[in-house]
């Protein structure tokens, strides 16, 4: 049982769309990344997904609208629905997710990252 620093943790990378694995309860993992420019479409069947805006500024589009978030706000998106997050400045996100989530659903694209760092 350790504390977890959330800023400290960010210092420690600064690539982007590739997630560090922070902690774990229950079969979720919790995520720390930054994210910045445009991420794929995809959507994730069998899990729900939680981005926790730490800093910055966050779009999740969905075929049928947008959402904006900022600093100390938080959207879960539902299984199953196809969303695309786009940051247009650098986001810093702390993810919260069942730990069978593949980073990209059952698309394969250059960013995915199903093997991600422990931090």
């Amino acid at each position: 049982m350790n504390k977890v620093n959330v800023k400290e943790k960010f210092e420690k990378f600064s690539d982007h769309w590739n997630p560090r694995i922070v902690g774990e309860l229950n079969g979720q993992q919790v995520k720390l990344a930054k994210l910045k420019g445009e991420f794929i479409w995809h959507s994730h069947e069998d899990e729900d997904e939680m981005f926790w805006i730490v800093k910055g500024k966050l779009k999740i589009e969905f075929r049928d609208r947008t959402v904006e978030l900022t600093g100390n706000e938080f959207f879960i998106v539902p299984r199953g629905v196809e969303h695309k997050p786009i940051a247009e400045e650098e986001v810093h996100v702390m993810l919260f997710e069942p730990a069978s989530t593949q980073h990209t659903g059952k698309e394969e694209h250059k960013l995915t990252n199903n093997n991600q760092e422990r931090l």
